[in-house]
């Protein structure tokens, strides 16, 4: 039998998972601006929120980490850092730029996370992968076109959000080393505790306004970042490959832009529409069988 036919429903359930892991932290940068605390602290409570969840999860899974080697706590512990550090870079830069920008500029993983993978694991991609990932960049060149060209305020929170792409990419590089060891669940869940107290502090040390009069937009923010849409990337990280879960981030840019044009009014342009059919078709590209090998 044709080994191509039984990988099919598994790649089919793993793309699955990962487009609607995309859809659901789309959402987050609307509900940080609904948010009534300060940025930082709008993080800490997405990561708070959400543990307690993660934490029975992983408990229903059977989480080894409580019989696991001291080393993962130290190995948690750093993931916790870098998650906190890019949680605390993009959610300052996505009150300073439009919302399309915040989730485009926050997944420049789509980039670095390939380039990782050239890199480090010398996975050099296909002539279909890297055709589809230039692809995927001219789109996301073009979603941002005009983005430099508003205020030296808009190009602060640009930065921050590239700053907190690359972090995210450390962070998954991480996970995925203890996602293949000990499981999603209990890997979300640890590292998710792990951040909390990073979180705090800097929010603390910035004098933010930490305590909210509505909790829903927060409630909303744990629920679809950090319960569903990281629970699904965690989930998919060791059985797609690095480009295909790169471009499939640009889905969310997408999703923002729609977000911003439908709530805020951050009008859309011809380029905008052409970048995220060109991003679709790279992705189309990447997720045919065959292409979607070598995990990270």
């Amino acid at each position: 039998m044709n080994p191509d036919v039984n990988e099919r429903p598994k790649l089919r359930f793993g793309l699955t998972a990962l487009l609607l892991a995309n859809v659901f932290l789309a959402f987050g940068p609307w509900f940080v601006r609904m948010a009534d605390t300060g940025p930082v602290s709008s993080a800490f409570w997405r990561v708070l929120l959400a543990a307690p969840a993660l934490v029975f999860i992983a408990k229903l899974a059977g989480d080894p980490m409580r019989k696991s080697h001291f080393a993962w706590f130290g190995l948690f512990f750093l993931s916790g850092l870098f998650f906190a550090a890019d949680l605390s870079s993009w959610h300052y830069g996505i009150g300073m730029t439009k919302l399309a920008n915040s989730n485009l500029l926050g997944n420049s993983t789509s980039l670095f996370l390939p380039l990782w993978a050239f890199a480090v694991q010398r996975q050099w991609p296909g002539r279909v992968q890297g055709g589809a990932l230039l692809i995927a960049v001219m789109g996301a060149a073009l979603m941002m076109g005009q983005s430099f060209e508003l205020s030296q305020d808009n190009l602060n929170g640009d930065l921050l959000c590239i700053l907190a792409g690359a972090l995210y990419t450390g962070f998954l590089v991480i996970m995925a080393r203890a996602r293949g060891a000990i499981g999603p669940w209990p890997t979300l869940a640890w590292s998710t505790l792990m951040c909390v107290a990073p979180l705090g502090i800097i929010a603390y040390a910035l004098g933010e306004n930490m305590w909210p009069t509505s909790w829903t937009p927060l409630v909303l923010l744990a629920l679809s970042s950090q319960i569903l849409g990281q629970c699904l990337i965690i989930y998919t990280i060791n059985a797609l490959s690095p480009v295909l879960i790169g471009i499939s981030l640009l889905i969310q840019p997408i999703i923002g832009a729609i977000i911003g044009w439908l709530a805020y009014s951050e009008a859309l342009s011809a380029a905008d529409w052409i970048g995220g059919a060109l991003i679709a078709l790279a992705l189309v590209l990447v997720s045919q069988p065959g292409e979607t090998t070598k995990p990270i």
